[in-house]
């Protein structure tokens, strides 16, 4: 079995029967989708035109949110489906870095991450999601991709199909027939700051329960969060950049609200502590090896390096949305996810620096000189594994650097 959708453009009238179908399954919460529907316009009187695209988890062969998931609570099941555990989620946010078709979201109830589960428990009764079912036009197709009798294997047989970023290498099963390039790409139409009856009530994410303006971003008091100031946008672009960016004048009139900023300031906050506390002892222990350090040195960085370190395991767990859970990532690892790698690193890194302020107390300068030794690496492999764990993001285009972890070493440097 190999579960997969196809959407069939020619037949969508963009009546939204899908999404209210699948917040009505899963009781989903206002301000958040498992499914949505994208409105597209193009042109002016009288030849414009308006295209509409449903859009969800593309439930990839390769899913990139299940390999940076650090505590499987992403998981590709055998029939294909890329489903979810409630129980196991930290609200780590990992996921929806990783995910670059921005399926997934952060339930604003249960802090915990969602998405379509292509209605996993309806598939196990032998029915087809809510979706499929309640489309008056049978534009929304689901079905094994493995089955060459299925209507789905028949259709990407007999029809040119499109998927979104095939270029991310994460093997999307959702195709489009006659889909728009300026429907699938999220950069071809410019966002809008708001879209009527598409606006929320509260935040999602770090910005839960703070009230929002008319345009549907949250911020205190009624006050929105300027997301272009806050990376150093201007609040308008000049007239050449709409026809620079978006030659065909496409323009974004309907979709999901937007989420806001999922990774909030502490995790830039907390590359900065890794790195001071990874600096400080690679430094003053590598001085030391090479004959131009000092005992006091030594002490100093092992010091500073344990002390930034607390207060980067402190903004780690700051950052999750159900730091309840936090020990989840050591004793519930997933291997593959660079975040676990990490935690296991810094771990070892804090253990080793440790037990090298007990040895130097103790007197014990065999075990002094050899955890010397072995805090170098850990203080290396501390500053630079976040670029990739970065790298798993395949969502964020520019995380995807390959000199960001030469960047990372001289930046604790």
């Amino acid at each position: 079995m190999n579960y997969g959708f196809i959407i069939d453009n020619r037949k969508c009238i963009g009546c939204h029967a899908c999404t209210v179908a699948c917040k009505s399954e899963h009781q989903v919460p206002i301000g958040v989708n498992r499914t949505w529907v994208k409105y597209i316009e193009k042109g002016e009187y009288p030849t414009a035109s308006r295209t509409f695209t449903v859009l969800r988890c593309n439930h990839c062969a390769d899913a990139s949110c299940v390999d940076i998931c650090p505590v499987t609570a992403l998981f590709t099941r055998d029939d294909g489906i890329v489903d979810f555990d409630y129980e196991r989620c930290i609200g780590c946010k990992a996921c929806t870095q990783a995910c670059p078709y921005d399926a997934l979201y952060i339930d604003p109830e249960t802090h915990t991450a969602a998405k379509c589960n292509y209605c996993a428990h309806r598939v196990h009764r032998g029915l087809e999601p809510a979706c499929v079912i309640v489309c008056p036009e049978h534009a929304i197709i689901s079905g094994d991709l493995d089955d060459t009798r299925s209507e789905i294997s028949t259709l990407l047989a007999a029809e040119r199909v499109q998927v979104r970023k095939p270029e991310k290498g994460t093997q999307p099963k959702l195709f489009y027939i006659e889909g728009d390039e300026a429907a699938l790409s999220p950069i071809a139409a410019e966002p809008s700051d708001g879209y009527m009856w598409s606006s929320q009530a509260r935040g999602v994410g770090h910005n839960v329960g703070e009230p929002v303006n008319g345009d549907g971003q949250p911020g205190k008091a009624g006050k929105s969060i300027d997301l272009r100031a806050l990376v150093g946008m201007p609040e308008s672009k000049p007239s050449w950049w709409n026809l620079l960016v978006y030659p065909e004048k496409a323009r974004r009139v309907y979709d999901a609200p937007r989420k806001g900023i999922l990774w909030g300031w502490e995790v830039p906050a907390y590359l900065w502590t890794k790195s001071i506390s990874a600096g400080a002892a690679l430094m003053a222990f590598s001085l030391s090896i090479f004959g131009a350090g000092s005992v006091q040195l030594e002490w100093a960085g092992a010091v500073l390096g344990l002390v930034f370190l607390a207060i980067t395991g402190l903004l780690l767990i700051l950052d999750i949305d159900r730091p309840d859970r936090f020990l989840y990532v050591l004793f519930r690892p997933h291997w593959q996810s660079w975040l676990v790698r990490g935690a296991y690193i810094i771990t070892g890194f804090g253990g080793l620096l440790t037990l090298w302020m007990i040895s130097r107390l103790a007197g014990w300068e065999v075990v002094a000189e050899g955890t010397t030794l072995l805090s170098i690496p850990f203080a290396i492999m501390s500053a630079v594994y976040t670029a990739l764990l970065f790298a798993q993001a395949k969502g964020r285009d520019h995380w995807q650097n390959p000199m960001l972890s030469i960047n990372m070493f001289f930046h604790s440097v």
